[in-house]
């Protein structure tokens, strides 16, 4: 068996390492993926829910949440280079519930205490969450404007489908609410992809999942990446869970028959909406690896995947961001980017990002490499749980030449 410059000893060990975290109930199943050279290895292991005798697969359909952000990102990338979105423009005259912001005098201040915006909001502050909106790692009653997103569902916590409205409405709620910095000062987690999508769906006149299922799945082939699981496919989706922080048992965050992924959502979120497999999930990740195409599919330009996996944050942005980001990675467009050889997966020029529902994906360019792992176990931190960094580990110390 060819490897692609791995070695095998250290893939076993990888393998027996991840079935480790299975084995005391860390995780109740793992889908391993790494893809180098042309040579792809899949590992599945354990079972897709406790207490079922359902194994895992190669493809099991998994809940991605925040590994939705780069494709989302990439839709807006083919509008950009096709002259129907531009970068720097306002987003006011498709987004009109975004017109003549008024933007928080402090974070802490009533929703009342506000200024102007400087200026609108534009689709490169979408791409790279510059908006001056989003989530914050603080309690839902920290501040006066989480409580007040909170309380109008436009998604500030986990992925919650069920509790969205559709995306006319989601947008008059948000429109309802001050920004809490101006546009393009600081940024701020996950609302400005939500947004975007909205945005996709009205510039291209077509509801946001058939723009993507047109543009990207069905070229990309990925045939398993939705935002809802059908009924004849239920029996591949893995069940969610999330972990007691008292007792650090599992317990159900989302079932597959039944559950939240198991009907169409009212609002097909940019953000965190997606379900998909590992070998869709590569296709999207071999297709950014090659510059925006693969076989005979061309999605985007060489200079626009450079443009997205490039660097779009000044250093004090960075900063503000270390609940999210590390201090050798940076974000670019819809994704995380690589700034600094300090760790062992710390590779200037690797991106991607992770599913806080328990997912990772990443490619590396220097290595000709993608890595994919897929678990069923929520996060409990934007960080990472330590299964997270031991697969990266593992992977990178398999390289074998």
């Amino acid at each position: 068996m060819r490897t692609g410059g791995l070695s095998k000893a250290r893939l076993r060990h990888m393998h027996n390492l991840m079935a480790s975290y299975i084995e005391r109930g860390v995780v109740p199943g793992i889908v391993t993926l790494l893809s180098r050279r042309g040579e792809t290895l899949v590992d599945a292991i354990g079972l897709q829910a406790i207490g079922h005798h359902a194994p895992m697969r190669r493809d099991t359909i998994f809940r991605i949440s925040s590994m939705t952000k780069p494709i989302t990102a990439v839709a807006a990338m083919i509008l950009v280079e096709e002259c129907v979105l531009r970068l720097d423009d306002p987003v006011d005259q498709l987004l009109p519930e975004l017109a003549e912001r008024q933007v928080l005098k402090r974070l802490a201040s009533p929703l009342e205490d506000t200024l102007p915006a400087n200026r609108p909001i534009t689709l490169r502050d979408l791409l790279t969450l510059r908006m001056g909106f989003g989530q914050l790692m603080a309690a839902p009653d920290a501040y006066p404007i989480l409580q007040a997103a909170t309380d109008l569902r436009i998604g500030m916590g986990p992925p919650n489908p069920a509790a969205v409205p559709a995306p006319d409405e989601w947008m008059r709620r948000l429109g309802t609410l001050p920004l809490m910095h101006q546009p393009g000062e600081a940024w701020i987690y996950n609302t400005g992809l939500d947004v975007l999508g909205v945005l996709i769906a009205r510039a291209a006149g077509q509801p946001f999942e058939a723009f993507l299922r047109e543009r990207i799945f069905a070229p990309l082939g990925m045939h398993d990446t939705s935002f809802s699981v059908p009924a004849d496919k239920l029996e591949r989706l893995a069940t969610n869970y999330k972990t007691n922080a008292e007792t650090g048992a599992l317990e159900l965050f989302d079932a597959a028959v039944g559950g939240q992924w198991s009907q169409p959502p009212a609002f097909q979120s940019g953000a965190g909406g997606l379900v998909s497999t590992a070998d869709d999930y590569l296709a999207f990740c071999r297709m950014l690896l090659n510059k925006g195409a693969i076989g005979n599919a061309r999605i985007l330009s060489r200079p626009a995947v450079e443009l997205m996996t490039s660097d779009q944050l000044t250093a004090e942005q960075r900063r503000d961001a270390h609940d999210f980001l590390q201090e050798h990675t940076s974000w670019g467009f819809g994704m995380a980017v690589y700034t600094r050889r300090d760790d062992l997966m710390a590779i200037p020029g690797r991106f991607g990002w992770d599913g806080g529902l328990g997912t990772s994906a990443y490619s590396d360019p220097a290595e000709d490499l993608v890595g994919i792992l897929l678990t069923q176990s929520m996060w409990s931190s934007p960080s990472g749980p330590q299964i997270w960094s031991d697969f990266w580990t593992s992977a990178y110390a398999a390289i074998d030449d």
